[in-house]
């Protein structure tokens, strides 16, 4: 465990305020010029971001770990789908073996193609491509009938270009202690927030330039077996085993201690590559994780394993809004084309 033990420590640093050791510190400037060296080619124009032939939304967020970016990502799916559009999705692919890229088919394997893919693929049935270059993914989706593209993550990624950049952040942990990586969470400056098109706080009452975003997860599905999905309330007073391998696993146990469940935590590291063992508890207590959890630990699951998936509630007149700018992208490309 010691890789979760330092990234407690890490946590501690990022967000409880615990001093950062020196050495730390002086890794910033390695990092912040590591990252001045990747825009550089395109600042000075000696390298052209992509251009991908369909409006392009990218959603990502300012800090590392987790923010509510793959619910947004599903929710955006969706509501783009019920606006008449049909969104096809782009990812790295973090944490699968695969490197694109690469479309995926109807039963991705979440060690191949990336834990977070895997579930935006099963949950939306939208269609989903990996690959480090996401201008290559996104020429996967062309025969599928996307026109409009989600980006799950990107926003520092200057390769290719984009219509809409939208930003989220964990609204309890906000941007922590406010430092570059690794004596902070941040992966860029903070006072590159306010640039972005939309700004989303997950969790928290929003700020006056935000668009509120609450996370909602009223049931347990089974991993194994055919039993009903259960109401998570039914779990009120039972004593359960709580799995999460996400970037702030506390909100996920805080979220089922908060409907009367008692939770034993098992946190694991994000993107945490599971093996039957890490479930084994040896006590027959029912075990509850994130639906990120469940793609990774079906193949071995047993009676018992529930998932709760959660979806993100956001105001309709923000994807009103976000649906226009992207007509807007469209119509350009319409117009160029002639």
């Amino acid at each position: 465990m010691a890789g979760r033990d330092f990234e407690q420590r890490l946590n501690r640093i990022w967000y409880a305020g615990e001093a950062a050791p020196w050495w730390l510190g002086a890794l910033v400037p390695v990092y912040r010029a590591l990252a001045a060296l990747r825009r550089v080619p395109y600042a000075l124009g000696l390298r052209k971001a992509a251009h991908i032939d369909v409006p392009v939304v990218v959603v990502g967020n300012l800090v590392v770990g987790g923010s509510g970016k793959t619910p947004l990502v599903v929710a955006l799916v969706e509501a783009l789908r019920a606006r008449g559009w049909q969104p096809g999705v782009i990812s790295r692919g973090y944490g699968g073996s695969a490197r694109g890229p690469l479309l995926l088919d109807d039963q991705p394997q979440a060690g191949e193609v990336g834990d977070e893919p895997c579930l935006i693929r099963r949950r939306t049935r939208a269609p989903v491509a990996i690959g480090r270059a996401r201008a290559q993914a996104a020429a996967l989706l062309a025969g599928q009938g996307v026109d409009v593209v989600i980006a799950d993550d990107g926003l520092q990624n200057p390769s290719f270009a984009r219509d809409v950049e939208i930003c989220v952040v964990d609204g309890r942990r906000r941007f922590g202690n406010g430092r570059l990586l690794p004596a902070g969470p941040l992966r860029e400056a903070a006072s590159r927030w306010a640039a972005f098109d939309f700004r989303v706080c997950n969790g928290a009452e929003p700020r006056a330039d935000e668009v509120g975003m609450q996370l909602a997860g009223d049931v347990a599905v089974a991993l194994a077996g055919d039993a009903p999905a259960r109401a998570l309330d039914a779990f009120a007073g039972t004593r359960v085993h709580g799995v999460a391998a996400i970037g702030d696993p506390s909100r996920f146990f805080d979220a089922l201690r908060a409907r009367g469940i008692d939770v034993v935590a098992h946190a694991f590291p994000d993107h945490h590559a599971y093996v039957a063992a890490d479930l084994d508890f040896g006590d027959g207590l029912p075990v509850l994780m994130t639906e990120k959890d469940a793609v990774k630990c079906a193949p071995f699951a047993r009676d018992g394993h529930w998932y709760v998936p959660v979806r993100a509630v956001l105001p309709d007149a923000f994807l009103d809004v976000v649906a226009a700018k992207l007509a807007v992208g469209k119509a350009c490309r319409q117009q160029a084309r002639r």
